[in-house]
């Protein structure tokens, strides 16, 4: 499944994360000659490493499950939570996400499943603990060979080059289900091919897609489509830099050295629109000795503050929520995360990874104390104002009521808590000895790029359909604008406008 050298196919996709192998998927399932060219040796991207969660609402999982979910339901949330989106974008991701799962459970490698996972704004159409579903697990024996050795593993293996694990789930069964499917049904996947440059022909048409092979320059040509699903630049300092994107490069969760934006800037080359207001699908992340972050959510204890050793929002809140509040403020980059004994001295919170915490104290990035005050100067803080900090959040764990910033009164902030009252989300810190943990602000990817339309076509400046060109995931301008509506939903963005794509190349071939 190594490609290559200079072919022509139907559709020509670029990226194997969730949104491209959906397309190469449905393409191959409908008889199109496929190829899937991906820049790394190992196919999934940072869709891979999540939790595989997809939100895709109004379908038949959900009804399985017997939640409250529903398309209208769906609308009135989206209604709620996003800042003047474009109706026809929303409107064909809510008629298109029931037939695209039907579509997909329709074949003998896919199953989904409901998972309780909480949405992330209290608004109308919420569905209480979530309406998020995910690929069922799927054994790596079950699968070609060929298909199981190019599944990059999980995060906390990967970076350290270890091996996946013999059972795939989350976002690892998410992209080998769809590669088994789209390899099945005779689609090519072609693994160390970064694309340098798309072409159009004298008509317009993007027709052409230039790459650098492990053997040198390969060209192919597409006769029905091209689809970017590439990622966006959240791994280039230079693009973050000229597109004002909060964080750093060294601190992305995308897989090291991809998601860079060259594609992105090939299709602007020939005439592609791009939008990159939305910025980035952010979080807190724990910063590691090498300097990297790691996505952390879950938080159910401990206290963040920033260089002045003061709180500044809610630790509770959706990652992307507090990742947003944590950019607003230079003294907040870095922030320290402040904990006690009570887990025995692991962080009280999802990390991935969370690495080795004696590691992290060799290095500075976690330092410990027997007092608070000790603690602050370990971390370069204000003894005097930490120690009134977690005085005034241990008085508020005392009477189960934040009343700075609210923790504890949403389900989300007590979701990882076990749930119930808002008491779940308020431990005190008083156990000796103390840690604090150095925080950077983390991303899953950015959000900008190329403009489309309901039905993945990429625009041009007029706002006209590149014919031939499509775009779906992190390489394009987010339907969701600057918001995160619940768990998976830039996988479930990205699988329904990769599947509307397939569905106008099929339709342009009639």
């Amino acid at each position: 499944m190594d490609g290559t050298g200079d072919q022509s196919y139907d559709v020509v996709v670029v990226g194997s994360g969730g949104g491209a192998l959906t397309a190469a998927a449905l393409a191959a399932k409908a008889g199109l000659s496929v190829l899937v060219l991906e820049r790394t040796p190992l196919i999934g991207g940072t869709s891979a490493y999540s939790g595989g969660a997809c939100w895709l609402p109004g379908t038949a999982v959900q009804q399985r499950a017997g939640l409250p979910d529903s398309t209208e339901g769906a609308r009135a949330y989206l209604a709620a939570v996003l800042d003047d989106p474009d109706a026809a974008k929303v409107e064909a991701l809510l008629a298109q996400a029931p037939r695209l799962v039907a579509q997909l459970e329709d074949d003998e490698l896919m199953d989904f499943e409901w998972i309780p996972f909480a949405e992330y704004y209290d608004a109308p159409g919420r569905v209480p603990m979530g309406r998020s579903i995910q690929p069922a697990p799927i054994r790596r024996t079950d699968l070609e060979p060929a298909v199981a050795e190019l599944v990059r593993p999980p995060v906390e293996r990967d970076r350290v080059g270890g091996p996946g694990r013999s059972t795939l789930s989350g976002g690892q069964a998410l992209i080998a289900r769809l590669a088994a499917i789209a390899v099945r049904d005779g689609a090519t996947i072609a693994t160390g091919h970064q694309v340098v440059g798309l072409e159009r022909d004298s008509d317009g048409r993007a027709v052409g897609v230039s790459a650098m092979g492990p053997e040198g320059p390969v060209a192919h040509t597409a006769r029905l489509g091209i689809l970017v699903a590439a990622g966006g630049f959240e791994g280039s300092p230079q693009r973050r830099a000229e597109h004002g994107t909060p964080g750093d490069a060294a601190w992305t969760m995308a897989p090291r050295g991809t998601n860079t934006g060259e594609v992105i800037d090939a299709a602007a080359t020939i005439g592609a629109a791009t939008d990159f207001s939305g910025e980035g699908w952010f979080c807190p992340g724990l910063e590691h000795p090498d300097g990297s972050g790691t996505f952390t959510l879950g938080f159910r204890g401990g206290l963040m503050v920033d260089s002045t050793a003061r709180r500044y929002g809610n630790e509770c809140l959706p990652y992307d929520r507090f990742g947003r509040i944590m950019a607003q403020a230079p003294e907040r980059i870095p922030s320290w995360f402040v904990f006690d004994s009570r887990e025995g001295g692991r962080l009280p919170a999802i990390a991935m990874p969370e690495g080795d915490p004696a590691e992290h104290l060799a290095a500075g990035t976690w330092v410990r104390a027997d007092t608070i005050e000790e603690l602050a100067v370990a971390a370069g803080l204000p003894a005097d104002v930490l120690a009134e900090t977690v005085d005034r959040f241990n008085g508020f764990a005392a009477t189960g009521k934040d009343e700075d910033f609210g923790r504890g009164e949403d389900e989300y902030d007590t979701f990882f808590a076990g749930g119930g009252d808002p008491s779940k989300a308020l431990v005190p810190v008083d156990q000796a000895p103390f840690y604090a943990a150095r925080f950077v602000l983390s991303d899953l990817g950015t959000k900008g790029g190329l403009v489309t339309d309901a039905a993945g076509r990429v625009l041009d400046g007029e706002g006209s359909p590149i014919p031939g060109l499509y775009a779906a995931s992190n390489s394009t301008a987010s339907v969701f604008g600057s918001a995160y509506p619940g768990p998976g939903a830039p996988l479930g963005a990205a699988m329904v406008y990769a599947s509307l794509a397939v569905e106008d190349m099929l339709a342009s071939r009639a």
